[in-house]
């Protein structure tokens, strides 16, 4: 009666894998209960996450084709544009966030346009631009950057402006750090960067004024939402970011805490129901006013059974 931070399935976001291909749900090794979905099985889970509880997905790509620029991504026929338009069409009512980014994309793994070895920011932004607008089209209802390529938010906002896009809004990734937490991802979007690594435009984990600075930056650029990446290690940011910004806030769960909860399960070492949800809470008690989690679907069901601890 007395407890003063709730969680319910309407606060979770479910990120889904999308692949060519039909019917193949194909497990990823590092994230146990986590697959690369072809169009129909996609479907299928929002379909079932929706009722569930589960309010949006959060899409990602895994393309038949890369190049050196990622141009995939703003194909008409896409692999994510495909699988907007089919949850669209089965489950309207379910909101739909298309990540945007090159990594998955690109034949060097990495989020934008090379210079030799170096991303090309502002040549990246044209083209972040241009595939927001693609999956705006396919039916997106939430466009949210993952690049942290500088002015990025205030060059899709014009974008999906002159696209007539006027109330599409941006969940930017404000807040990205260049965390050691992504590696199981990278194995599920089959994006890990052929050299180097992405150091020069995420954010260092050590900084945390730094943090505040390019989320002020994002918001001055006409971000609508807010997040920060990881959640777990990166607590405080979170909390700042609450304490200075009205906007909505989001918290994404990336995949290296999500498979480390499930190989402690696994080895007998916690117990993974109860893990899941003491961590979701604690990112709700920090700030979070959405979760972006690969356990969202099982935390919907024992928030559906009744959980209490």
């Amino acid at each position: 009666m007395v407890r003063e931070t709730r969680l319910a399935a309407a606060d979770l976001i479910l990120p889904l894998f999308v692949r060519p291909g039909f019917n193949l749900a194909e497990p990823v090794a590092s994230m146990p209960g986590v697959f690369q979905h072809s169009v129909d099985r996609a479907v299928e889970t929002s379909r079932l996450a929706f009722a569930e509880g589960i309010p949006a997905v959060l899409l990602f790509g895994i393309p038949e084709s890369k190049d050196a620029v990622g141009s995939s991504s703003w194909s008409p026929d896409g692999i994510v544009q495909r699988a907007l338009r089919a949850i669209k069409e089965e489950t309207p009512e379910l909101i739909t966030i298309a990540d945007v980014c090159f990594c998955e994309y690109t034949d060097h793994g990495h989020c934008g346009v090379l210079e030799g070895h170096h991303v090309a920011n502002d040549r990246t932004l044209e083209n972040l631009a241009r595939q927001a607008v693609s999956l705006a089209k396919a039916g997106a209802d939430i466009i949210a950057p993952s690049d942290m390529m500088d002015g990025r938010v205030l060059r899709l906002r014009h974008g999906l402006d002159d696209a007539g896009f006027h109330t599409t809004p941006i969940l930017s990734y404000a807040a990205k750090f260049a965390s050691a937490f992504y590696g199981p991802f990278r194995d599920a979007a089959d994006s890990a960067p052929a050299f180097g690594d992405r150091r020069t435009y995420q954010m260092d984990p050590a900084n945390r004024r730094e943090a505040a600075r390019e989320v002020a930056l994002d918001v001055e650029e006409g971000a609508d939402m807010l997040m920060v990446k990881p959640a777990l290690p990166y607590l405080d940011v979170l909390r700042d970011v609450r304490r200075a910004h009205p906007h909505p806030l989001v918290a994404y769960q990336v995949s290296g805490e999500y498979a480390m909860l499930h190989a402690a399960a696994n080895n007998g070492w916690l117990d993974y129901d109860r893990v899941l949800m003491e961590s979701l809470v604690s990112i709700r008690r920090a700030g979070a006013d959405l979760i972006i989690t690969y356990g969202a679907r099982q935390a919907a069901r024992l928030l559906h059974e009744g959980w209490t601890e």
